[in-house]
């Protein structure tokens, strides 16, 4: 009998996840004889590897902050009701849901209100527990499986009665195929600004200032700029007419080598993001720093609940790594930060001490393997 799983990823990241778990998933099926379409919503990734029946939609659906998503209230209307209706009519036996949880937990309730009676499965766990923990009981009366990336989250939805799998972060084996047999070099600082436009029109220039300031007290520094594309280079570029850096040889611009850069340089600043957990998984020295617009920024501190905004420390229960935030995102603080790790050795140590203990709550690797085999069981009885 051939079944149908339709999977719903809205950012990059999880358009990769999503296909190495899909990709894991047909395996383990395949070997026990079932056999299972997939169609969804996702990105390039999926559509490359399967074809017409996934929508590439990532590029629209990947917005940060509250003002960025109001601006397209109208479009995610729309695109919310296209895939409710999808689902409903394809009737899949699984629905998986990767990470994305403002649109993708609404997805779960509404198709549970309009009568879908298949397993829903959600990947990457959404950090509820950061914002409103009350939503965890609601959340397993909807959801069938949840697949978190920490242990300690494991225990948060399993007292909610939901079958919960503790699958280990799905960057470990990414980065492990990454890592280079480098020596860092620590008079190099890395300079991730991060991966959207927005973004980097909002952090560059204050690291670009800091930099500058950088310099002045540590005479031999060198810098280098990672950047995610060329169209975000083109941004990058404009900003970096009103520095001297790059023409005195300074300061290097690299378009995808952020992987690279984070073994080889000696301290960084780092927008807040997945970038911030990569970045201390490789053990690599760096300052947070975050800042949004008024509106998101405001909402934010209305509901958020804990102490930190990096994951670093929220892992480490404590400030391994400074965070910058909002009004403190400034030129002269990020680059006093950045020339005490550049100078003070003991500083410096300690720091990566941290990040090596952070490490060891990510897991070992197989994640995609991990979530593909519980889902198996959950919905196949394999």
């Amino acid at each position: 009998m051939e079944h149908t799983l339709f999977l719903v990823s809205g950012e990059r990241s999880g358009d990769l996840h999503a296909a190495e778990l899909l990709e894991a998933l047909e395996l383990a099926l395949g070997e026990a004889s079932v056999d299972v379409k997939f169609y969804g919503m996702g990105g390039p990734e999926l559509v490359k590897r399967y074809g017409d029946h996934f929508e590439d939609w990532v590029e629209d659906a990947a917005v940060i902050g509250i003002t960025e998503v109001l601006k397209k209230y109208g479009w995610f209307k729309k695109k919310f009701a296209e895939t409710k209706a999808r689902i409903l009519d394809l009737n899949p036996a699984t629905v998986v849901l990767v990470d994305y949880p403002g649109f993708n937990l609404r997805l779960a309730k509404d198709l549970r209100k309009s009568g879908y009676n298949g397993k829903i499965c959600y990947y990457i766990s959404p950090q509820v527990w950061a914002w409103n923990q009350g939503r965890i009981p609601k959340m397993a009366k909807i959801l069938d499986l949840m697949m978190c990336v920490f242990e300690f989250e494991k225990d948060l939805y399993e007292e909610s009665g939901l079958e919960t799998e503790w699958v280990g972060h799905p960057m470990v084996e990414e980065l492990e195929e990454r890592r280079l047999e480098v020596e860092r070099n620590e008079r190099l600082v890395g300079l991730f600004p991060g991966s959207r436009g927005r973004e980097v029109k909002a952090l560059l220039p204050v690291m670009i200032e800091a930099a500058e300031l950088v310099a002045r007290d540590v005479p031999d520094v060198q810098f280098e700029l990672a950047v995610a594309s060329e169209r975000v280079l083109t941004i990058a570029r404009e900003i970096l007419e009103s520095s001297q850096l790059e023409s005195e040889g300074r300061l290097k611009v690299k378009v995808g080598e952020s992987h690279r850069l984070m073994q080889d340089a000696g301290a960084a600043w780092v927008a807040s993001g997945t970038a911030t957990l990569e970045a201390g998984y490789y053990g690599l020295p760096y300052a947070l720093v975050y800042k949004v617009s008024a509106l998101t920024y405001w909402i934010a501190r209305m509901v958020v609940k804990i102490p930190f905004i990096g994951m670093v420390n929220i892992l480490a229960k404590k400030m391994v790594v400074r965070e910058f935030i909002q009004g403190a995102v400034k030129a002269d603080a990020i680059a006093a930060e950045m020339v005490q790790m550049l100078t003070q050795e003991d500083y410096r140590a300690q720091m990566m001490q941290d990040l090596a203990e952070v490490k060891g709550n990510l897991g070992g690797g197989g994640a995609h393997k991990k979530a593909a085999l519980a889902i198996a069981k959950c919905v196949f009885g394999v």
